[in-house]
């Protein structure tokens, strides 16, 4: 049975998700009527820009869908054959619409340059057009602060890039604006050089949707100052003395980690070590964005330095040499338990006794002479009797 704290964030993942569909789908709406308005109008008033920027309207609509995917992924749970998710599909989805989006953005240019060059190819928009542009600038700053609020409310930097492309589609209206009042003056060039102005817009949102998915594909690491972040949380963890090999990689906007944790004490157990790591792990998705999953790999102490450990033979191999140099000892066969600390290239052994066999004096260093007896053995480095 998932445990309370499990059905809480499942929980919460439902509710997050709901927030960020319905915020999408009411500007996926709205982008679609304006996109469908200007391109229509556009045509009819005859203004370049006004159709320019019915495009950029319509690359909103795309971001929203991607918003939707993404967001649906998330939601949704790894399987069997998709141990990561679904999310690099939305990936390189992405990097096709954003290279679709700048040849669209090299079309209009080309065109509005051509009609540069050929003046008698210019064409003078009616006030409509204008009309249109302003209703888009308000239905835009509207959808904006919208977004942003529910961003803020549900913490998703996704929907807070949503949020600016929206805005970024008014600033171009405005642009439009300011064109077609030049043309309506008699500047019928303004209205060319206004869509020229929204076809780099245009440009420039294919050009970030592409080269940042292509950077995702890639596995890209976050940044540095993202990455301070996360040593600061993984430092601040009782036990945790020092780390290294931290990677990060990014899907759909979460983020996968992996890290070598150096312990503060190398000799504790197995189980207490697994502890630590796990605390890692549950405070790095707690508080750092987006991080959705981690792999702590325990390290007692520094091995990507000092690397002598990994000539050293394995427990099998260590128990055989010590069992040929002890089973002569007299208090061998009563040994219970033996356990082995890897560290600086050499093996420690704690070996445990029944505690009627410990010497009356404390300050016997080997009362019964394991240490003696594994002296001359090059990797093993000191015995310590134990009693219990």
């Amino acid at each position: 049975m998932p445990a309370a704290s499990d059905l809480a964030l499942a929980q919460e993942a439902t509710e997050r998700y709901r927030e960020v569909r319905k915020v999408t789908l009411v500007g996926s709406a709205v982008d679609l009527a304006l996109g469908v308005m200007k391109l229509v109008v556009g045509w009819i008033a005859s203004s370049q820009a006004l159709i320019a920027d019915g495009v950029h309207s319509l690359s909103d609509l795309v971001t929203d869908v991607l918003v939707l995917m993404a967001a649906k992924h998330g939601h949704q749970q790894a399987d069997e054959d998709h141990p990561y998710g679904h999310a690099r599909i939305e990936t390189a989805a992405t990097v096709g619409l954003g290279l679709s989006l700048i040849a669209v953005a090299l079309g209009i240019t080309y065109d509005c340059v051509h009609r540069l060059l050929h003046p008698d190819r210019l064409l003078t928009p009616t006030w409509i057009a204008l009309l249109a542009a302003v209703l888009s600038v308000a239905a835009k700053e509207t959808i904006y602060h919208y977004t942003i609020r529910v961003a803020r409310k549900v913490n998703s930097n996704m929907l807070r890039a949503n949020a600016w492309h929206s805005r970024s589609d008014a600033l171009s209206s405005v642009a439009v604006i300011i064109g077609v009042s030049g043309a309506l003056l008699g500047y019928k060039v303004v209205d060319i050089v206004a869509a020229i102005v929204v076809a780099v817009m245009v440009g420039q949102v294919g050009w970030r949707l592409a080269s940042s998915s292509i950077q995702e594909l890639v596995d890209t690491g976050l940044d540095s100052e993202q990455v301070e972040k996360l040593k600061a949380i993984i430092l601040s963890v009782d036990g945790v003395d020092e780390l290294h090999l931290l990677r990060t990689r990014q899907m759909a906007g979460r983020t996968f980690s992996d890290v070598h944790i150096i312990l503060d004490n190398p000799r504790i157990s197995v189980s207490e070590g697994h502890q630590i790591s796990e605390a890692v792990r549950a405070n790095l998705i707690r508080n750092a964005d987006d991080v959705v999953d981690v792999t702590v790999h325990i390290d007692p102490e520094d091995d990507e330095i000092d690397v002598r450990n990994r000539l050293l033979p394995l427990r099998q191999t260590v128990l055989a040499e010590l069992e040929a140099r002890w089973r002569r000892l007299e208090t061998y066969s009563q040994i219970t338990e033996t356990r082995l600390h890897y560290l600086a290239g050499r093996i420690e052994i704690e070996i445990f006794l029944p505690l009627e066999l410990a010497p009356t004096v404390s300050s016997v260093p080997d009362p019964y002479g394991f240490q003696a007896a594994v002296d001359d053995v090059g990797y093993l480095t000191r015995v310590e009797c134990l009693y219990r």
